[in-house]
């Protein structure tokens, strides 16, 4: 049985190398870290039959796929499933929760690590400066907690409508906070207003706010996997669009920013590919399967 770690201090808790799992990294194959909402799918959730017909390609070439998005675990499962992926390791609720990916098991996953926090604090700062905000969270147990009937594909399940009081005296995973009054410009300049502390947060396209555990983030968790698999940091492709996708961007050895992916984003990649409109994914696969996966600095050397 894998020991999950639910303190309140951010601790990670991953198995040995080993230990609990099945899916052991080809050496001389990729880790491939791959957002979902904007770079696996477009902005409708579909994903293109280009984009997964190469994703299965890549799985079954034997490079270690890992979905890493800031969707909850039942919004994660169905991307997996059309990758293909039947072994591995997803990473979701952007860092806050990392499943390992076993078809032979009862529910088809474990969960190895999740992070929670007391959202009790940022919950009464942003109730202050953003007093009709939609408030949502996501517990350690799995569960979504909400105020005002916020619902959202991200979460993958039905919300349970609470109080925000309730709301206060939860341990959480994630803190979703959405505005349907106000602009996203509008919107950030609150929350940067704010100073939450703590915490670890990213503003979205929109109005939109995810928050974890301080020290959480998809980069932070992906390199917890990265260890335990013994996988060189030159062998890591991760690709994303969004704000949150920045610290996995960096630490990757090659970060690809989607076409449509704001400034500070592609600041962050080594190379942007095209908009996920026109599957700007699918060559970043295919470099993937000609075996072109090195960091940019690996390649000069």
């Amino acid at each position: 049985m894998t020991t999950t770690d639910t303190n309140q201090t951010g601790r990670i808790s991953v198995p040995a190398a080993g230990d609990g799992g099945s899916h052991v990294h080809r050496r001389g194959r990729a880790m491939v870290c791959l957002d979902v909402d904007g770079t696996l799918v477009d902005h409708d959730g579909h994903m293109s039959d280009a984009v997964r017909r190469t994703g299965r390609e890549v799985v079954a070439d034997g490079h270690t796929v890992v979905v890493s998005t800031g969707r909850s675990l039942p919004a994660v499962l169905p991307v997996v499933e059309a990758l293909g992926v039947t072994q591995g390791y997803a990473v979701c609720s952007n860092g806050g929760v990392t499943v390992r990916i076993d078809a032979s098991l009862p529910d088809g996953y474990e969960v190895i690590s999740r992070h929670v926090f007391d959202p009790a604090p940022a919950l009464e700062a942003l109730a202050d400066r953003l007093p009709n905000a939609r408030y949502a969270v996501e517990t350690a147990d799995g569960g979504f907690l909400s105020t005002e009937r916020f619902q959202d594909m991200s979460f993958g399940l039905m919300a349970e409508g609470v109080t925000f009081q309730e709301l206060t005296q939860v341990e959480a995973v994630r803190l979703v906070v959405n505005s349907h009054t106000a602009t996203s410009e509008e919107f950030a300049e609150a929350v940067g207003g704010i100073g939450l502390q703590g915490v670890t947060y990213s503003v979205g396209w929109s109005a939109w706010l995810d928050v974890a555990a301080a020290g959480v983030t998809k980069g932070s968790s992906l390199e917890a996997l990265r260890e335990r698999l013994g996988v060189p940091i030159t062998d890591v492709v991760a690709a994303g669009d969004g704000r949150n996708d920045i610290e996995m961007l960096v630490w990757a050895g090659r970060g690809v920013a989607m076409g449509q992916a704001p400034e500070e984003v592609v600041r962050a990649a080594d190379e942007q590919t095209d908009h996920v409109d026109d599957d700007g994914l699918v060559p970043v696969l295919r470099r993937v399967l000609d075996g072109d996966y090195g960091s940019r600095d690996a390649v000069a050397d």
